[in-house]
């Protein structure tokens, strides 16, 4: 019996694909204890982590290594003060010393706060002064200990610096700290029992319009990645996952923490600076891979190798999500690698819930079918249920709560009732249902541009403008227009070695025209050398528009 079944029970119909998942977990579930423990007592020697050092040093990391580790983290948090219910920052990179702490601070009930290195002095602030951080641990290498001491002396409330994979002057040594601490942690009971509706970590959202808000999960949330990794990535309990993300960010836990130890598989984290495809690609057969998950932007630069030259033998599946798929990177990398690329959606405040899984067969472009664990709808504007073919929002109606769906936002009432109300959470996505039941992503309710009584998806546009052989990355926006109200806009980083000309302009308005309806083609053409991005890659078309 799989460790997994005792809190999922998964429905299938006659042809085997999941319908429906059955949640029976206690009321004082805590993945610390119930999952991570579990499989360090029940199969202790089986590999939890493979880690990967930026100069190719490994360390193989069982569950009962990081039972026990986690304990040791546990103990020197309590030592130094950390409670339940206090909020501590980790900003560690991809250093194994995040999983100690993570699962640490879970054990003692305090709220994760992940975030990345990437951060700033004016981003620690905000984020500090707004989660009420009480320490943070952070990883030595880089600037990032330097952004955060100085925006500590400009905060309310000064946190306990902590550092880790390194030394900084007055700074607690997280490495030195656990060190002699005790490796058995027991679950805290009476005034310090954890249950499953206490809050347990707690994440910023990309700021793509404004602030950042704060992600609220409980300690459920755990469970909700089930369906993450089982029936989207379908990760192999004797094989290697392989997921790309800094751990500042909620990816990091949909493919490099919760659902594949839950599923008993094993994760290869690897500790690298900056993405180089090439090095990326050596990984698979170094490390024998079975499955893959990573945004667009980095299959983008995978189909721009010679894929031949590499070994992706082991790989049993590659999925991707952070951004819409456009078919042409998808059909690139299917030509190249004979592997489907199967697409998927979410977001912060939920885990998976449209993807391509099972075994569906993907459609180039589509994001698949709503994961059985949510009940997903597309709405219209008017708030009815949009026909097949017809652009709604993506909402999800949560009468009954499943576990994976957010608590709301942090101390942000108004937020919250903004897109969450008469039991309907709205995700401020659109898309389109086609006959087969597969949604197709059209954009953000902000980014539809609307020319001559036209709606029109930027998503299209671009997918149409990503085929040229000369265009990297692109952005289509809508700006304003005394006759139309709007007009399409689209701007392009070409590739390297491409000179941006007024023919090349006509070029892209041509191709546009002559490979999807006419009145979406871009009536105005830049190239440039980068698109404005958030920190963790997704492009501000609010900062375009803004322009």
């Amino acid at each position: 019996m799989a460790l997994s079944d005792r809190f999922i029970n998964v429905i299938r119909d006659e042809n085997g694909q999941a319908v429906k998942l059955d949640f029976c977990y206690k009321d004082d579930f805590n993945f610390a204890f119930d999952v991570v423990d579990e499989l360090g007592r029940t199969q202790p020697d089986k590999l939890a982590m493979l880690w990967v050092s930026i100069d190719n040093e490994t360390r193989h990391f069982t569950f009962k290594d990081i039972m026990e580790q986690s304990a040791k983290a546990a103990n020197y948090f309590k030592s130094i003060g950390i409670k339940k219910g206090d909020k501590v920052m980790l900003t560690l990179k991809r250093h194994y010393q995040f999983w100690y702490a993570v699962v640490a601070l879970h054990k003692i009930g305090a709220i994760v706060v992940p975030a990345t290195y990437l951060l700033t002095e004016k981003d620690f602030v905000y984020r500090l002064n707004a989660a009420n951080i009480k320490a943070i641990v952070a990883t030595a290498i880089g600037e990032v200990g330097d952004e955060i001491e100085k925006a500590s002396e400009k905060v309310e409330v000064k946190p306990i610096l902590i550092t880790a994979n390194g030394k900084r002057d007055g700074w607690l040594n997280f490495d030195e700290g656990i060190e002699d601490c005790c490796p058995f942690f027991e679950k805290p009971t009476g005034e310090e029992a954890i249950f499953a509706s206490d809050t347990m970590i707690m994440y910023f959202t990309s700021g793509t319009t404004g602030y950042p808000k704060i992600v609220v999960h409980s300690y459920s949330y755990p469970l909700g990645h089930f369906a993450t990794a089982k029936l989207w990535q379908q990760v192999n309990t004797d094989g290697m996952h392989f997921t790309i993300s800094d751990t500042g960010w909620a990816k990091s836990v949909w493919g490099k923490l919760y659902g594949q130890w839950l599923c008993e598989a094993a994760i290869l984290t690897y500790d690298f600076e900056k993405f180089v495809a090439d090095d990326i690609l050596k990984k698979f057969a170094e490390y024998k891979i079975t499955t893959f998950c990573a945004p667009p932007t980095m299959y983008r630069f995978f189909i721009k190798e010679d894929l031949t030259k590499y070994d992706l033998s082991s790989l049993e599946r590659c999925v991707i999500a952070g951004e819409a798929l456009n078919p042409e990177v998808y059909a690139q990398f299917l030509s190249a690698t004979g592997l489907k690329l199967y697409e998927g959606f979410g977001q912060t405040e939920m885990t998976i819930t449209l993807a391509n899984f099972g075994d569906m067969e993907p459609k180039p472009g589509s994001m698949g079918k709503p994961i059985p664990q949510y009940d997903v709808d597309l709405l219209t504007l008017d708030g009815k249920i949009a026909k097949l073919g017809e652009i709604g929002e993506i909402v999800m109606r949560t009468d009954i709560k499943s576990p994976g769906m957010f608590e709301g936002y942090y101390d942000n009432e108004e937020g919250t009732k903004s897109v969450w109300y008469d039991n309907i959470y709205h995700t401020g996505d659109l898309a389109w249902q086609d006959e087969d039941g597969y949604y197709w992503y059209v954009g953000r309710t902000d980014d539809v541009i609307k020319s001559s009584g036209y709606r029109i998806g930027p998503f299209e546009v671009e997918s149409v403008i990503m085929e040229l052989p000369y265009v990297l990355e692109c952005a289509v926006v809508g700006v304003p227009d005394d006759t139309r109200g709007q007009v399409v806009k689209a701007i392009i980083v070409p590739t390297v070695g491409t000179v941006s000309t007024e023919e090349l302009k006509k070029d892209v308005q041509k191709y546009v025209k002559e490979h999807t309806a006419p009145y979406k083609y871009p009536r105005i053409v830049e190239f440039v050398e980068s698109l404005p991005k958030t920190i963790s890659g997704k492009i501000r078309r609010v900062e375009l528009r803004d322009k």
